[in-house]
Formats: C-alpha cells, structure tokens, sequence
C-alpha cells in the first residue's frame, strides 16, 4: 500500500499522453505473453484455449479504449454563477490508490474491469489476486512490468484462502485507500459493502447474476437456440453473465426444447488441453455436488431433464431441465454451472413477469422478430444490460458495464467507468470587482 501512495504523485503528474503510452504498451505486452496467459487459465481454472483467447483479446481492447479515454476521462465543465464577478469551474482528479479485487473465472479479462480505467485517469492500483488463480493474475501484472510502468503504480496482492478476510479488510481499511472494485459473488459483495462503509469508502460491485433470456413465439429459433446455448453453457456456466433461466412461450417451447438438448448433447467436455475439448471442468468438488444437487431437486420436484445431469469427476455435462417451476432451487439459486433451465409461459406479460420474480438484475435477453415489442419489453426488464436477438453474455469496453438489485451497484467500461475513479472539484475565481463581504476590516474599525 505504502508503495502505491508513493508511486501516486509522480504517476499522476505525467502528461495523458504518456499514461496512454504505457496503457498501448501493456496492451502489447498482454498480447505477447498470450500463451503463457492461457496456459495459466487452463491450469488454474480449467478453461480450455479458447475461453484463455478470449480472456487475452478483451483484456487488451479494454487496455486500448482505457488509453484512448487518458483525456476525456478528466474533463471539466464551467458553470454559470449567479454573481457575474465569479467563474465557476468543476474539475475532475484521480482518486489516489484504487483496490481491485479480481475473481477466478474470468481471470485476465476481468482485470480490465477496473484496473485500465483507474491507471489511465492517474490512480495507482493493487490487485488481488483470487486465490484460485495466482499465477494468471501474476502473469497479468507482469506484463505492466514488460510495459515500463514505473515501481509501484501497478501492484499485486496474493493470498492463501484462509486469509482472505484478513486480507480484504486490511485493503479497504487502509487509508491510502480510497476506492474499491470487487467482481464475484454476491455473498462476498455484501461483505465488502459492509467494510467499505465502515470505512467511508466508495465501491464498485459487479456481483452474481441470474440472467433470464426470453423467447417469444414469434422468434428466430435458429438465433434462440444458438444464443441460448452458448449463454449457458459457454466457460462451463461459470459467469455472472451466464443464462440461468430460459423463458420460453408455451407455443414454441417442445421445439426449442429439443433443439436446445440435441445441442447440448454435442458439446464436447473434459480434459481442457484436449484440442477438441469446448467445456473444461467446473472450479471444484464443492460446485460439482451443487449442480447435481440443483438437477436432483427440480427432477424430484417435476422438472424434465433432457440432456446431461450427470458429473465426470470434475467436469459436469451441459444440461438442460424444462418445465422449472418456482417450487425448485434452481429457479432462484444462481447455478453458477452448465445448467438451462427452461421456464414455460403464456406470452410476453408472462414472460416479464417471471424474468424479474429474482433478486439478481444484471444481464437479461429477449428473443423476438418485432423488434418494437422487444424493445418496449427490455425497458421493463430489472437489469443493468439487455440484450435483443443476443445472447446475456456479451461484454464491449466502450459500454457501463453494471447491475441493480442484489448484482451490485456503479458501473465499468465506457465514459461512466472512468467517473468512478475521480473526485469531482468545485473551483471559484473571484474577479477584483468582486462585491465585498458583510464582515470586513472597515467594519472592525
């Protein structure tokens, strides 16, 4: 921490253009330690060479649209005062040292959650590593080293699990600190809150999810089921992005339902450094007996299983369940695996309803060919993203990443993302005809 506060005051006093430089550099560097990134995902968590692509290509667009914002990020406005002898300015400044406490499922992308937005604006940073993932996010955090960033501006915390509660405390409570970026689980996101209060200290939470995706009567099954199945199954379900409840129309749902099981029962899973593998296993023991417990549950309780319910050691097969009901686990509880779960309704009011009966709102889709209605229908969604004719997971470094309800509150990514790492200042200038003040030395005398 100490390292941070002093690497501040120089970080900050160096040009935009220079803070864009280095951010191009880390980019780069992202890029060239690649393989060495995605071995690291693969090993760690389990997610086979394409999810580690992936994670390395949005970590280095994230890189590059925090550099291009080392200007605007800073901008200012004047402001009209009612004494005409005043201006008035409001500018923005860095905060200082800004805590990120990254999770393991998206290891290296999500460090560009906040990590390139705060350095871009002239903050300095800790990570902490998830203790899942040390070496994925000790790689991320070389390639800042690789890319020049002087001592101290870019700093990496790891720990062992049982120390974790230790740990964050001790970072939010320092008072170098001044802001904190948490992603994960929406038990962890409470805590932080709670700590962050305490301590007067502002936070960003991007927490759990149970994103519905809704599929009209009238839509486009080939893109509904398609969608439907990567949002579900995509990184073995192990996002907050992920699609936990499908809401189909009644008039559709044997059809979708069966396309999406075939669909499932292809999807290759295993051994993640098989090339021909698409699903890696699942983060560990304790989330293999959750799924299988959620899939017992909605079978006892009525629920069709169409594909998949079983686990192979530490991987669990794509699965589909239709006919969910409220009666079962999975319907509220965020599965967190490879797990669809399809709802079926009678029409769209149905389908609203239904897709907002949870505490999450974080990404949410609607699937229909009139796109006026689809829109008319996102609006009433409780989710911080929307998604028409896509899938729930779909991220871009240019838009307010962010939830409502229990999925957490502030905003990453886009012109808001920078906002949340700035103080705003109010500046006045008084003119020498500046009226006098009612207590004055005159009056003394």
């Amino acid at each position: 921490m100490d390292a941070a506060q002093n690497a501040f005051g120089s970080w900050t006093s160096l040009p935009p253009s220079k803070r864009r430089q280095y951010l191009l550099a880390a980019a780069n560097a992202v890029e060239a330690r690649a393989s060495d990134i995605i071995e690291a995902i693969t090993t760690e968590m389990g997610g086979p060479a394409a999810w580690g692509k992936y994670n390395v290509r949005v970590l280095a667009e994230k890189l590059r649209f925090s550099a291009d914002g080392s200007y605007q990020g800073l901008t200012g406005e004047v402001i009209p005062s009612e004494n005409p002898s005043r201006t008035m300015i409001v500018i923005r400044k860095p905060v200082g040292v800004v805590v990120s406490i990254v999770p393991w499922n998206a290891p290296a992308l999500l460090v560009g959650a906040s990590v390139p937005a705060a350095l871009v604006l002239g903050n300095t940073v800790v990570i902490k590593a998830s203790e899942q993932t040390p070496r994925t996010h000790g790689l991320v955090a070389e390639c800042f080293a690789d890319a020049g960033f002087p001592a101290g501006v870019v700093n990496l915390i790891t720990n062992a699990p049982e120390n974790a509660g230790q740990i964050v405390e001790a970072l939010i409570a320092h008072p170098n600190v001044r802001r904190v970026h948490f992603t994960g689980s929406t038990r962890i996101g409470r805590i932080i809150a709670e700590k962050a209060g305490t301590y007067l200290k502002r936070a960003v939470l991007e927490l759990g999810g149970k994103a519905p995706c809704i599929v009209l009567a009238d839509a486009d099954l080939d893109r509904a089921v398609s969608a439907a199945a990567f949002g579900s199954f995509a990184n073995s379900g192990q996002g907050c992005l992920s699609t936990e409840r499908i809401i189909v129309d009644r008039s559709i749902a044997d059809k979708f339902c069966r396309r999406l099981a075939a669909v499932a029962k292809t999807i290759v899973y295993g051994d993640p450094r098989n090339s021909e593998t698409v699903l890696g296993p699942v983060i560990n023991g304790t989330a293999v007996k959750r799924l299988a417990e959620l899939v017992e549950d909605a079978v006892a309780s009525g629920a069709q299983l169409l594909a998949g319910g079983n686990a192979d050691g530490p991987c669990f097969a794509p699965t589909v369940l239709s006919g969910v009901t409220p009666a079962m686990r999975v319907y509220q509880e965020e599965s967190f695996g490879p797990l669809a779960s399809v709802v079926i309704v009678d029409g769209a009011e149905e389908a609203i309803r239904i897709a907002n009966d949870n505490d999450y709102g974080l990404s949410s889709a609607i699937f229909s060919q009139d796109v006026t209605l689809a829109l008319d229908l996102a609006k009433r969604l409780n989710a911080g993203m929307s998604h028409i004719n896509g899938a729930t997971l779909d991220d871009e470094a240019q838009i307010p990443f962010g939830g409502v309800k229990d999925s957490g509150y502030g905003r990453s990514g886009g012109a808001i993302g920078f906002e949340e790492f700035t103080e705003l200042q109010w500046i006045t200038i008084e003119s020498p005809r500046a009226p006098r003040y009612p207590i004055s030395e005159n009056q003394i005398r």
